[in-house]
């Protein structure tokens, strides 16, 4: 994959075609969605997920998330052996939106995709400018967050360009992220629905569709180096910033001195808008 220069796309029409061409003919490209931007190509084209794993420099079993414009595409493209009532219920709930659902997979899905799990990862973006990618691009998209596997997730198209310049065919700007944090990635495929990744949408707001929900310990504690990754998140270095990070502990008045005694250009201070004096 050799890629002299990447082009940056508007959010037009025709600009949309161009990308879904793109992808058609087995590219890679950076699209926008609400949660963060991601690095699309045909997720049933095992060559073009390929290039998605070469361009992060991501893991070969870290699992990828399949794009849909519509909940019909499902089992309009036999992605799954089967739909669960619960997928449904969710769908009714939460999507379009950032929510992801792994499910148990059908033989369309190629394992670059899955990881060489039985189980894939299936997301249906509320952003338009993705559904309409997906829709003119006539197949559904592998796309996890388009930047360096590691680094912070893209929330706008500069963003990735400053990972991907010179790396994928193409990123088209459809503005800021407006969530700015990945999807929420839960399990069907157990006998109890199991978060796996955290994120905008809640174990509270999931339980009161679906009843218990169990929160799986690879999101507080670290997968063995042995253990199979069942999600994106689980187990990889993920949201680290390219700057030295201190982790506070301590009340609000041994906070606020020691930020202020720090506090000098390009020093920052992470918190919660409740906790800011």
């Amino acid at each position: 994959m050799i890629i002299v220069k990447t082009l940056l796309l508007k959010n037009t029409e025709e600009d949309i075609k161009t990308a879904a061409e793109l992808l058609k003919n087995g590219g890679v490209v950076g699209i926008p969605t609400e949660t963060v931007y991601g690095l699309a190509a045909d997720a049933l084209n095992p060559e073009a997920v390929k290039k998605i794993f070469k361009a992060k420099g991501r893991p070969g079993d870290n699992p990828l998330i399949v794009h849909i414009c519509d909940f019909s595409d499902i089992e309009r493209l036999n992605l799954v052996t089967e739909i669960p009532n619960t997928a449904k219920k969710l769908a009714d709930a939460f999507w379009p939106g950032p929510l992801t659902m792994i499910m148990k997979k059908s033989d369309v899905i190629p394992n670059e995709v899955s990881a060489g799990l039985d189980t894939v990862a299936i997301r249906f973006p509320s952003h338009k400018t993705a559904q309409a990618i997906i829709r003119e691009s006539g197949t559904v998209l592998a796309a996890p967050s388009a930047n360096i596997s590691g680094s912070p997730s893209p929330t706008t198209a500069q963003h990735v360009m400053n990972d991907m310049d010179g790396k994928i065919d193409a990123v088209l700007d459809g503005g800021a992220s407006e969530v700015g944090l990945e999807s929420t990635v839960i399990t069907l495929a157990g006998a109890v629905p199991r978060v796996l990744r955290p994120g905008g949408i809640t174990v509270e707001m999931l339980e009161s569709v679906l009843g218990k929900v169990e929160v799986d310990d690879a999101v507080l504690h670290k997968l063995a180096d042995n253990v199979k990754v069942a999600s994106p998140g689980m187990k990889y270095k993920h949201y680290a910033p390219r700057a030295r990070v201190i982790l506070l502990n301590c009340n609000d008045e041994q906070y606020i001195d020691y930020v202020n005694k720090k506090a000098a250009e390009g020093v920052a201070a992470l918190c919660c808008d409740e906790d800011i004096p």
